[in-house]
């Protein structure tokens, strides 16, 4: 008599990847044949209380590229991929029943909406099926810091010296191929960006992002900016930089859906190092995914905190929701060119610098006084790389309820006049005339 198998569902949520995954890894070891789902909810292209959709055009579009790219890899490895424009409350229970599935594996999330969907799941669920999640998104991995999540330093340098001093970063993992009968004869086909409720369109040609969804374009743009301009030995340099492809590394995108991984980036920079040089350059982007890992265990340890007007520092200011000025700051029509400038190229673009990003935040928190809020949402809208903890985290900071007690305010005028001061950027976007 024929045994059973065992069937394992993988709910990919920002882990978009086929390689360097610890869920779809985990998902292997112990099952003899596993599906991959993606949910495409149509919550996320509805329009939110602050008036934009969460995933606008520029994100969905990368977004399908992401999840045709790792149909292609998961197809390698005999592990069959479907994707849904559904939620997954809906689907979920189907799925197992229709498979014979006995788990699911996913990545583990914290924030409100990603545990309020998996709750709606579990719900439905018949209570033999077993869930497993696994934390894999950070650099450095919770259960080996020298501290509780609860217990996330304050201020970032302390957290910094804390990882480096005591932690260590782990190896990438190896995704091995199932056995080819695992695969289902047919898969249904991937929504398309008008299933979506978006009409195609062609990439603004000046955009400094370029590039496509999915590991494989974020493999390509991997070994170039490292091995092949070599552009990575100047990043420290370069980093503040305003216009072209190499000014930084661009990775974000990639590293936001889970497409690439921390420790795929942490990894050949140290091959790097061993094969050219080390200096502060590659040193300083690991520093910055250890920002990024900061932002996340900060949002561990506040949770919710991270999207309330006062922040996690609960420090009560006037804001406004001023509408004309919101739209002014939306539509590149502010009384500073710096500012508009910037906010036309996230318009049209769907991408903006980290130095245009701190100067526009500061000049919607602190110089117009509006609801920091606001733009954090107008932000998850448009920008490719968003990322529910850095974003947050980073407004929070700049409108001073966050990890920043100083309560700065940016000069946008004189960080125009030092990271442009030939004009080049401002005189690129300021004479675009705007859809």
């Amino acid at each position: 008599m024929q045994q059973q198998q065992n069937t394992s569902i993988v709910w990919f949520r920002n882990n978009l990847r086929s390689q360097d995954n610890e869920v779809l890894k985990s998902a292997l070891s112990c099952s003899d044949r596993v599906i991959g789902v993606y949910f495409l909810d149509p919550k996320s292209f509805e329009t939110t209380k602050y008036g934009f959709k969460k995933i606008e055009r520029y994100r969905a579009k990368f977004l399908l590229e992401t999840v045709h790219c790792l149909q292609v890899e998961l197809h390698k490895l005999n592990i069959s991929f479907l994707v849904f424009n559904a939620s997954a409350e809906s689907k979920m229970k189907n799925l197992i029943e229709s498979y014979n599935a006995q788990s699911i594996f996913l990545q583990k999330e914290w924030t409100q909406e990603e545990q309020h969907d998996l709750e709606k799941v579990k719900k439905d669920l018949p209570n033999e099926v077993k869930i497993h999640e696994f934390y894999d998104q950070f650099l450095f991995h919770p259960s080996d810091t020298p501290f509780d999540f609860s217990q996330t330093p304050k201020v970032f340098t302390q957290f910094r010296k804390e990882l480096e001093k005591k932690s260590k970063v782990r190896p990438i993992l190896k995704i091995q191929a199932q056995n080819e009968l695992s695969k289902l004869e047919r898969v249904p086909e991937i929504p398309s960006l008008k299933d979506l409720g978006f009409e195609d369109f062609e990439i603004d040609n000046r955009t400094v992002f370029p590039f496509k969804g999915g590991e494989k374009s974020a493999g390509q743009r991997l070994e170039h900016y490292f091995f092949e301009s070599k552009a990575l030995g100047v990043y420290k340099k370069t980093r503040n930089g305003l216009l072209g492809l190499n000014y930084s590394s661009k990775f974000s995108p990639w590293l936001a859906n889970g497409s690439l991984s921390a420790r795929q980036i942490y990894w050949k920079v140290k091959t790097f190092e061993s094969d050219f040089f080390s200096n502060q350059s590659t040193y300083w982007l690991v520093f910055e995914l250890i920002w990024r890992d900061f932002f996340k265990y900060v949002s561990l340890k506040h949770g919710n905190s991270i999207f309330k007007i006062d922040g996690i520092l609960k420090k009560h200011y006037e804001w406004s929701d001023h509408q004309k000025f919101i739209q002014q700051w939306i539509d590149g029509e502010t009384s500073d060119e710096f500012v508009n400038a910037n906010m036309i190229e996230l318009k049209n673009t769907g991408w903006m610098s980290n130095r245009g990003r701190q100067n526009v935040a500061s000049y919607f928190a602190k110089t117009q006084k509006l609801d920091w809020r606001i733009g954090a949402a107008y932000f998850e809208s448009l920008l490719l790389d968003y990322d529910v903890h850095s974003n947050y985290g980073n407004w929070m900071y700049v409108a001073g309820v966050g990890n920043d007690p100083r309560d700065r305010v940016f000069n946008v005028q004189l960080q125009a006049q030092r990271y442009d001061s030939n004009r080049k950027y401002r005189d690129q976007w300021l004479q675009t005339k705007l859809f």
